[in-house]
């Protein structure tokens, strides 16, 4: 009696477990609840229409504009130093004295030895003079003659004596030298007191023109015929930065494209021409090079990140309203900067996914982080902290 009594329920609960089990598998949605689909996170950007500027980036070196070694054109002693090394110069401020006294000495013998020789040439005059007024009976023709020409001679003389006096003069001129063009002088190789020789291949000093500077740089031969076309339009622009291309230094003009490409290594050398008011530029700095070979117009820009490569084409993850994904092939132009022009694919003001794209496929829900955004919710939260601190009384001390 009492198995019986253990045996039923049990029977009954088998039964009623085969039911529900049977039941289940007729209405499986009613039997749970279906589960909420999670969103994958996903960095965004939005795409907009704007200017986009076309760079050509390159290394290149520093250079002064003009550099001159100084050199003394004449021998002699060292009266005056007057420059201070490293000191910023104008054409024509002077730089060394060189004792004049003896060139002072070889000009006036050159003056008294023409008034010298002016002198007999007038007596030759009044000589010849006499012999033609006296006539055929005091004097004869060939003495004539002989006079004439001794009067000629003096004459040449004289001339000579002039090209003495001249070039006295101009050895006294270079016994002062003078800076031949404004610039920075460089380390002073000779000393007051010294005796310096024009052979002396070392010179005084070196003035380098920083005032404008030159960038030298190069750019591939693939690359010449298009800043060619573009030098048609005018004078482009270059700008020059710290190697690391963190710091710009300056911005000029394109001022040479060289006359010939380098064969060995397939460049083309060009020069840039800065003011460098400020002097941040220096002969023999290495530096990075930009030049600006146009501008596209109007044009859909998006982060160059959100350009994938696919086995056929280029696409883009495009964000729709119901935030699922869409997959966008992309006919891309220039990427530079971290920014890439998209010709067809991508509409201004849709949404590209710039990170997590691994888990991402059409149709996955994402959950959206906005790219373009992050500095804007950064200084919206600092500016609201700020808003939310109590005001301090006019009387409470800082």
């Amino acid at each position: 009696m009492r198995a019986k009594n253990f045996v039923l329920p049990i029977i009954i609960a088998l039964v009623a477990g085969a039911g529900y089990a049977a039941w289940m598998r007729e209405h499986p949605a009613s039997a749970e609840k279906k589960k909420p689909e999670e969103a994958v996170p996903a960095t965004v950007a939005t795409a907009e229409r704007k200017d986009f500027p076309v760079y050509y980036d390159s290394l290149g070196n520093v250079q002064a504009w003009n550099t001159v070694t100084v050199r003394s054109r004449v021998d002699g002693e060292i009266d005056k130093v007057a420059f201070q090394e490293g000191q910023f110069v104008k054409a024509g401020d002077l730089l060394i004295q060189i004792d004049p006294r003896p060139f002072q000495a070889t000009l006036d013998q050159a003056v008294a030895k023409k008034a010298q020789d002016e002198a007999d040439l007038v007596n030759l005059k009044r000589d010849l003079d006499r012999f033609v007024n006296a006539g055929p009976l005091a004097s004869t023709q060939q003495q004539i003659d002989t006079q004439r020409s001794a009067v000629k001679q003096q004459e040449a003389l004289i001339a000579a004596d002039a090209g003495a006096i001249d070039d006295a003069k101009v050895q006294l001129i270079y016994t002062t030298i003078r800076a031949p063009i404004s610039g920075r002088m460089g380390f002073r190789l000779v000393d007051q007191g010294n005796i310096i020789h024009a052979t002396d291949t070392g010179g005084v000093a070196t003035i380098v023109q920083i005032e404008p500077i030159a960038v030298i740089f190069t750019e591939p031969e693939q690359k010449l015929l298009s800043i060619l076309d573009q030098l048609k339009n005018g004078a482009l622009q270059v700008a020059a930065y710290t190697p690391d291309g963190k710091r710009e230094l300056g911005k000029g003009k394109l001022s040479l494209v060289d006359n010939q490409v380098d064969m060995t290594t397939g460049t083309i050398k060009l020069k840039g021409k800065f003011a460098n008011a400020d002097h941040v530029l220096w002969p023999g700095l290495s530096v990075s090079t930009r030049l600006l070979i146009r501008t596209e117009k109007n044009v859909v820009v998006i982060p160059d990140a959100a350009v994938q490569r696919g086995p056929e084409k280029l696409f883009a993850y495009v964000v729709r309203p119901d935030h699922r994904i869409e997959m966008r092939k992309l006919v891309v132009g220039e990427i530079q900067n971290g920014e890439a022009v998209i010709k067809s694919g991508v509409e201004p003001g849709e949404r590209v996914v710039t990170s997590g794209y691994y888990r991402l496929a059409p149709g996955t829900l994402v959950d959206l982080t906005e790219q373009n955004d992050r500095k804007e919710k950064a200084a919206h939260a600092t500016a609201s902290d700020m808003t939310a601190r109590p005001k301090r009384s006019s009387g409470e001390a800082e």
